[in-house]
């Protein structure tokens, strides 16, 4: 608190000073899925995508919200003790990481120093005492943020995980269109996704643009690994 009060942000958005958006070692692609939480179907498991990585030894990285893993405690233990996967923290609110109150479709952020460094620390209990550690990333819901709240996250040892490409627009895109923005990854690029929408056209998407990707030789890598 007494390092941040009284800073004002002069920058908002998905890219913002000290986000990362890219790989700094362009050796592969990074696969991020987000398991958002909460109502409206935000607690839910996508079981077939997670069955395609596993199939096709993907390694990707999962950001959990707090929400999530309350009411999946099973299946979050689960993916944590899988190698393939690595698992970092999505908050617990699901908003927008701000010290003003920021908004972003229309969802309004947190609205301090003390609630933006809450949403970023609220689940640490949960990856210490499963992993071992606390979150190497954060990624906000919405992944909006000011230059603020990103400086926060990293003074307590998370960087924040922005993305390059989006390949499912908060799972609305058909499988057809996620399989279109799958096809454009270079090394280098962060793919957010989401894990909590079955039946949406993720997994469809990602089961018909694998194989080739794959056999373009596209390397898949953990978030941790670029770094």
């Amino acid at each position: 608190m007494a390092a941040f009060s009284g800073r004002r942000p002069g920058q908002w958005g998905l890219d913002v000073e000290g986000v990362t958006s890219r790989l700094e070692q362009a050796l592969g692609v990074a696969l991020t899925f987000d398991a958002c939480g909460g109502g409206n179907g935000g607690d839910g498991y996508d079981a077939a995508l997670i069955d395609l990585l596993r199939a096709r030894q993907v390694p990707a990285t999962l950001f959990l919200n707090r929400r999530w893993i309350v009411a999946n405690p099973a299946l979050a233990a689960e993916l944590a003790a899988d190698p393939l996967f690595e698992l970092e923290s999505h908050g617990v609110r699901h908003v927008p990481l701000s010290v003003t109150g920021s908004e972003a479709y229309g969802i309004a952020g947190t609205a301090s120093v003390g609630e933006a460094y809450d949403e970023v620390v609220a689940a640490n209990d949960w990856f210490a005492a499963t992993l071992g550690r606390t979150p190497w990333f954060f990624r906000s819901g919405t992944a909006h943020y000011d230059e603020v709240a990103v400086a926060i996250s990293r003074s307590v040892g998370q960087a924040v995980a922005g993305f390059s490409v989006n390949a499912d627009a908060g799972a609305t895109y058909t499988a057809t269109q996620v399989a279109g923005e799958l096809a454009r990854v270079r090394p280098g690029d962060i793919v957010i996704s989401h894990m909590n929408r079955p039946g949406r056209g993720t997994s469809g998407g990602y089961a018909a643009a694998l194989p080739t990707l794959l056999d373009r030789g596209v390397r898949f890598v953990r978030l941790r690994d670029g770094f």
